[in-house]
């Protein structure tokens, strides 16, 4: 990383479940970054080959004819498209057997709820022209030319080789066909020039090519090399995503996907996820051992043996993403006793984190049993955390050397799309590193010592699932 820049940009939240940012804002934002990245780097437009940006996912805007937002965007947070989501997943249509071969679900976030969202509600959607998401309108201030990325459209829009016309049918909204960039891209290909008012804006050069990039987690898999059928992507932070590479197509209770062609040509990417992960960690810490700092809770927590003295934690605090779909799940902690202390509940809500991951990645082993591992994120700063990921699940778990892999994964993919690569792979090959330190082993005595407590928290969900809110 040779230099980088963050300009921050507001988040409104008007009402309960909304959530929105005004795209002017990424405008003016974007334009400070580029110019502070070239500072900090010491560069100038001239050292500067391709441009790329990944964005949030899901994060709806509607344009006029002019290409200007007319409404404030939906952020991807922003879930006010509840009873739409339910009307999409109601219609039965075969594109939905994309996750969970069909049991769902259908998420407020997703594209197509809050499209009909908006056609239902905002007066504005009348004088749309254009619906597409951050990546499509930041790359059309860029170039001028209307471009969706594949990446967006298979993960979210359930677009197989083409819109999903009989859903949007079913679903009310038959124009969005005809709304979306007619254009569709694969990451890496080139999406168009920068402009002479968007060279001017950012600092950079004018036919400067721009490249297709995508949302992104997805593109941090490209920043972690995670290339090869069976590599995995750890995404952790507040939440965890499981990104795995596969050389079919597969479509599987408890997994999303596959998803072809949504990062590399000519392979799938499955996706699973934990909702809540480092917050429960956060929620634990500010709650319950506000006076204590990480490294004592760490050190306290680490002395305690694999499945803390009887006690097990279930990490449905924000209800189960994957594999069993279920936002009414609670979270739990099961076989407490005068015996736990503060350090027992820690290690035992980061045991349920790890074992959660390993559910998670179990269900991928349907479509092909998983080869490597290689994490980004919060989790890679606790050494605690990390050895009890490769713990449970009895595999090397491999840092690398950039840290910030969305970015790193931004930079191969402009690099490839700019002919300095032959292609992604190449450019995975050339540009992702290993950190010094090297993989973090799995020990084989806590191994093996995981293995009943695995299938002690296996027992969980059905067990409590009878208490959720929605029994």
């Amino acid at each position: 990383m040779l230099g980088d820049r963050a300009a921050p940009y507001p988040t409104a939240f008007p009402q309960p479940n909304h959530a929105e940012q005004d795209p002017r804002a990424w405008w003016e934002a974007a334009g400070a970054a580029c110019k502070g990245a070239l500072e900090a780097a010491g560069a100038g437009p001239a050292d500067i080959i391709a441009v790329c940006a990944d964005t949030t996912c899901c994060t709806v805007v509607i344009a006029g004819a002019d290409g200007e937002a007319l409404r404030p965007c939906l952020l991807w947070m922003d879930v006010r498209a509840s009873a739409e989501a339910d009307a999409v997943a109601a219609t039965g249509d075969e594109a939905l057997r994309v996750n969970s071969a069909g049991a769902g679900p259908v998420s407020a976030e997703w594209m197509i709820p809050k499209a009909l969202w908006l056609k239902r509600h905002a007066p504005e959607f009348k004088d749309a022209k254009v619906v597409c998401e951050y990546q499509d309108w930041l790359n059309w201030k860029l170039t001028g030319r209307w471009t969706a990325s594949l990446n967006n459209a298979a993960v979210r829009w359930h677009h197989a080789g083409g819109p999903p016309l009989g859903l949007l049918e079913k679903a009310g909204i038959p124009e969005l066909a005809e709304l979306w960039p007619a254009e569709v891209l694969a990451p890496g290909a080139v999406a168009g020039e920068l402009t002479a008012a968007a060279a001017a804006h950012t600092g950079l050069r004018a036919g400067t090519p721009v490249v297709q990039g995508g949302a992104d987690a997805f593109i941090g898999m490209i920043g972690l090399g995670v290339a090869a059928p069976g590599d995995v992507a750890l995404i952790t932070g507040s939440s965890h995503l499981q990104l795995m590479v596969a050389d079919q197509a597969f479509n599987g209770a408890g997994v999303w996907g596959t998803y072809a062609d949504a990062v590399y040509p000519g392979r799938h990417i499955l996706e699973g996820g934990q909702t809540s992960t480092g917050s429960v960690i956060n929620w634990f810490k500010k709650n319950f051992a506000a006076k204590t700092d990480y490294a004592e809770l760490n050190a306290a927590a680490a002395a305690i043996a694999p499945g803390c003295d009887g006690l097990l934690s279930q990490d449905h605090f924000q209800g189960n993403r994957t594999p069993y779909t279920d936002p009414h799940s609670a979270g739990a902690l099961v076989g407490l006793s005068l015996a736990h202390g503060p350090a027992h509940v820690y290690r035992a809500i980061i045991e349920g984190v790890c074992l959660g991951t390993k559910l998670v990645i179990d269900s991928f082993a349907a479509a092909r049993e998983p080869a490597r591992i290689v994490i980004a994120g919060g989790a890679t700063n606790s050494d605690l955390w990390m050895q009890i990921h490769a713990d449970t699940l009895g595999l090397p778990i491999q840092r690398t050397k950039v840290a910030a892999a969305p970015l790193l994964g931004c930079a191969i993919l402009a690099a490839a799309g700019a002919g300095r690569f032959g292609d992604i792979d190449a450019g995975c090959a050339a540009m992702v590193h290993p950190a010094a330190e090297g993989p973090v082993e799995p020990d084989q005595e806590a191994t093996a010592a995981y293995a009943a407590v695995y299938e002690r928290y296996r027992k969980l969900y059905p067990a409590l699932r009878p208490f959720s809110a929605k029994a």
